[in-house]
């Protein structure tokens, strides 16, 4: 006996079902009431089922902070799978976010902020207020640099130093609004429970924030919370909300679904960038500079496990490698993963182990720190085999992350 536990000794470390309606934000849920009931629901999202999309996530985020009653409907963004037909029948330009309200279709995530503005009040300051124009200028001049550096491939070093101070520059303005902010965000809100929360000024920043720290940190070996202290503290802030952590990706997963949807990624090698996107790939993952929060390793070991579980069948059938070597193998990781022991298969199969490892998703599949700890198992596993052939991930497209052996959540 190799003593790799079975699929029913898998199945005996039970966790806490997660409340998806009433309880913490989740990337599951397709229905969110806050307490409400059902029939109090005038709001229906439509935002893409990976959870990749930034300007889905702002929405999001928005209804969440604001506890308006919504159901979710999820869509497929064209770089990994196609778009529902009956979604382009509803929204002919296929565009999201898109909301529904009472029959009207809203796109532009600015529209359906002031749509919702308008219906429900504003979360912190209306997107529309004169103090804002300014703040969400400079989220766009930020933007333009990020992209400017990193999307856009240099041919000399005086060329790449000139793009990476012109986004110094931006991006030090930002950090010099919330060095003179007293409650450490750009646009504070007061919740029910009259706690400070971010508000819409905040959440007009937070996505591509989330995105830039994760893709810099693994293109260019430059990461936003070591080099700016508010900024850095504005992220830890962000990451005590619960509302904010459902949404959140990581690391792994923004650096490589970025290329598709930015046109291409380019790497600045240098010794920060090779040993930081090693880490990220490896599945070790970058600690605090990721998620600033403490955590229950044995909790969140064990949400990962079961969302394996749940989708076993679906992810031992579409690895394009060997089934039954694959099977023994993502056992023998989960075993790992849960009891720390390493029990070696009798045929391991690293290249579909890595496949796996390499198409975690959060928080589509499961939160930062179940990925980072699944992710983790994998790697150690998979290191045990001879063949160290490389699994490259696609970066013209998703493709190999459609979404249709996996639509039932």
């Amino acid at each position: 006996m190799n003593e790799i536990l079975t699929w029913d000794d898998l199945n005996k470390f039970e966790v806490e079902d997660l409340d998806r309606v009433n309880g913490i934000n989740n990337s599951y849920a397709n229905l969110r009431l806050f307490g409400h009931t059902e029939n109090d629901v005038l709001v229906t999202l439509y935002r893409d089922r990976h959870s990749w999309c930034p300007y889905c996530q702002k929405i999001w985020l928005w209804l969440e902070y604001k506890k308006i009653p919504y159901k979710v409907k999820k869509i497929n963004m064209f770089c990994y799978g196609q778009k529902e037909s009956w979604f382009l029948n509803k929204v002919r330009s296929g565009k999201l976010p898109a909301i529904e309200f009472k029959g009207q279709i809203i796109t532009e995530s600015d529209n359906i902020i002031a749509f919702l503005e308008n219906e429900f009040g504003a979360l912190g300051s209306f997107i529309t207020s004169s103090h804002l124009i300014k703040t969400r200028e400079l989220e766009r001049e930020i933007f333009r640099s990020w992209c400017n550096w990193l999307c856009r491939e240099s041919f000399s070093f005086i060329d790449n130093s000139f793009r990476k101070k012109r986004f110094k520059e931006s991006i030090s303005k930002f950090d010099e609004i919330l060095r003179r902010s007293k409650s450490g965000f750009v646009d504070p809100s007061i919740s029910n429970t009259g706690k400070l929360e971010p508000g819409l000024g905040d959440i007009i920043f937070i996505p591509y924030m989330e995105r830039m720290n994760a893709s810099l940190t693994y293109y260019k070996g430059f990461n936003l919370r070591t080099n700016y202290r508010y900024i850095d503290n504005w992220l830890t802030l962000f990451e005590g909300t619960s509302a904010y952590r459902g949404t959140q990706g990581d690391f792994h997963t923004h650096s490589h679904d970025l290329p598709p949807q930015m046109g291409g990624c380019y790497k600045e090698t240098n010794n920060q960038q090779i040993t930081f996107s090693e880490l990220i790939d490896t599945g070790k993952g970058l600690g605090n500079y990721e998620l600033n929060k403490d955590y229950d390793s044995k909790y969140f070991a064990k949400i990962a496990l079961k969302r394996v579980i749940k989708h076993k069948d679906n992810l031992i059938k579409v690895n394009p490698y060997d089934k039954e070597s694959f099977e023994e193998s993502l056992r023998s990781a989960l075993t790992h993963m849960i009891t720390r022991e390493v029990k070696i298969p009798k045929k391991l199969s690293g290249k579909s182990l890595r496949y796996l490892k390499n198409r975690i998703s959060v928080p589509r599949d499961m939160p930062i720190v179940s990925a980072r700890l699944l992710r983790q198992s994998l790697n150690k596993i998979e290191l045990l085999c001879d063949n160290n052939e490389i699994e490259k991930i696609p970066t013209n497209h998703r493709y190999d992350q459609d979404p249709k052996n996996f639509n039932s959540n």
